[in-house]
């Protein structure tokens, strides 16, 4: 309505109607004391076809200009809601996560899979893969969320390379599906998930998961059995490795970042000390990772496997 009142006052007058003498400025007419240009109504009259043109021109420019500004403040206001609704989105996911609703928290962010955004996705992925392990998911429908979920890691990590939970996830996600495709790609594997686990820590050095999943990648090839130490060494000329004091390093540096932020980082501390024969700092990692609060199911299993490595120790004496 605003749009139209403002160019009601351009329109030209109905035909044959005379009005009181226009005053314009620049077109013939008489030369008045206050120095416009008067047109009488018969003037107007005379050249209506192209006085009716001309206003028509100047109504259609402005009509333009207005719809480009009105477009053009949509777009801005359409750019800005959509910021909005993917923070809202993020924060909502974060807090179903933080509550452990693994099925609603995946339900909510299939919605956006096909979503452009590297935050999204890499939490899709984390979803995915969360559903997966569930204990009342099948092993057919466990085997699709694994490849789904390395395919939202792949495209968060396309969308942002400076992302450190999208190198994270992905390298996550590699392992899992290694678990599908046999020893030869497992191993094949491993160079790319120590590549996206330490690029993850020198993104974010205060992410103190991605270390100690670094921390998990050297404590798995540091007990690697001998057979597949063999099978590595025939496939590739450097196959990969590590020691338990590299694995133990990374464990501690994680707890140092964020101390008790994971029952299982204890639980390996305490089973890194029993691989170095440190039975004194093992039981004592141990005892923390017993004593730790169960908010997870895999809480409790940790709770459960440290009571039974700490029930061995009693055994022994």
């Amino acid at each position: 309505m605003a749009l139209a009142a403002r160019l009601w006052r351009f329109l030209p007058l109905a035909h044959g109607t005379v009005r009181k003498p226009w005053l314009l400025t620049g077109v013939a007419g008489s030369w008045g004391r206050d120095c416009t240009w008067r047109l009488r109504g018969s003037e107007v009259l005379g050249n209506l076809g192209a006085f009716k043109r001309s206003l028509l021109f100047s109504a259609l420019s402005y009509l333009g200009f207005e719809a480009y500004q009105v477009f053009s403040q949509a777009a801005v206001v359409h750019a800005i809601a959509k910021v909005f609704r993917v923070e809202d989105i993020l924060e909502q996911a974060d807090y179903l996560y933080e509550s452990g609703e693994t099925e609603k928290l995946y339900q909510l962010l299939t919605q956006y899979k096909e979503s452009e955004d590297a935050e999204l996705l890499w939490r899709l992925a984390r979803a995915s893969r969360d559903i997966a392990q569930l204990s009342g998911t099948s092993e057919e429908e466990k085997k699709l969320l694994v490849y789904e979920a390395l395919e939202y890691a792949k495209r968060a990590l396309e969308k942002n390379e400076r992302s450190f939970a999208a190198h994270k996830w992905y390298a996550i996600c590699i392992s899992d599906v290694g678990d599908y495709e046999g020893i030869k790609a497992k191993i094949a594997n491993a160079y790319i998930i120590k590549e996206h686990f330490e690029k993850a820590i020198e993104l974010n050095p205060k992410d103190a998961t991605s270390i100690h999943l670094m921390g998990i990648w050297c404590y798995t090839f540091a007990e690697m059995p001998w057979y597949q130490r063999r099978i590595a060494k025939m496939l590739f000329a450097t196959p990969p490795s590590s020691t338990y004091e590299e694995a133990l390093g990374y464990f501690h540096r994680a707890e140092q970042v964020d101390p008790n932020f994971y029952s299982k980082n204890l639980l390996l501390l305490g089973k890194t000390y029993l691989k170095l024969h440190n039975k004194k700092l093992a039981a004592f990692w141990l005892m923390k990772a017993k004593d730790y609060p169960a908010h997870t199911e895999e809480d409790k299993q940790i709770q459960t496997e440290a009571a039974q490595l700490l029930t061995g120790f009693s055994d022994q004496k």
